[in-house]
Parts: structure tokens; C-alpha cells; sequence
């Protein structure tokens, strides 16, 4: 079983589906289903997060993807929409990174876009 993920004209994912996984026959099911839906289609994979494999495999395309995401040729990867105008992107692992650290002391924040902070959530 793989997943593949359906872009729009701007390369944004429309619609992540289930599909057949790429070593079953000798079809290129990217081009398969993009064929089928006029789009074009890429294979994405539900362990790879920010760059690795979950379960220490090889990671593909840097993140699964997700409605709204991003696909970037030039990285081959699948990019989140951006969280705030603040962040910025790590081009190794494709993932929006804050200014500031999250705080390691346990304690549950959120981010505050107008101070660049975190508060904590009490």
C-alpha cells in the first residue's frame, strides 16, 4: 500500500489517496493516477517526518503529505503551509522553524506571533 498525493496547477495538494503500492507490476502509478485525475500525482510516504524515516528507513520526500502542502521540485519535497510570517524554512529537513526555541522546561506553550514568543498555556 502506498499514498499518493494530487497536485494543483500552483503545486499545491489537493487530496492525498491510498493507491497501489509502486512495486506491484511494472506501472509508474504517479503516472497512473495522474492520468486518471489530469494532475499531477506523487507518491508520498506517511513515515517520513521532517527529513527522517520514522522507523529508520529511508526517508522520501522529506515530509508525508497533507492538504494545502507544497511540493517542491527543486527539493523533491513536501512542505507544510507556512505557520507564521516569522518562521522560517530549514531547507534540509523542510519543515517551518520559529525564531525563537520552544522552551524545554516542560511546561505547554503556544506561540505568539506578535511578540515572537512563546507563552505558556496556564
Amino acid at each position: 500500500m502506498a499514498h499518493y498525493a494530487f497536485l494543483n496547477m500552483q503545486n499545491i495538494v489537493t487530496e492525498v489517496i491510498v493507491g497501489k503500492d509502486e512495486t506491484e507490476g511494472p506501472t509508474n502509478w504517479e503516472i497512473h493516477y495522474g492520468n486518471i485525475r489530469e494532475q499531477v500525482c506523487k507518491r508520498t510516504s506517511y513515515n517520513t517526518i521532517a527529513g527522517e524515516h520514522k522507523d529508520g528507513g529511508t526517508p522520501f520526500r522529506k515530509n508525508y503529505a497533507g492538504i494545502g502542502y507544497t511540493y517542491d521540485y527543486a527539493r523533491d519535497a513536501f512542505i507544510a503551509p507556512k505557520p507564521y510570517a516569522s518562521w522560517t524554512l530549514d531547507s534540509n529537513k523542510c519543515v517551518w522553524e520559529p525564531p525563537v526555541e520552544y522552551p524545554s522546561d516542560g511546561k505547554v506553550y503556544t506561540w505568539n506571533e506578535d511578540t515572537t514568543s512563546w507563552d505558556e498555556i496556564t
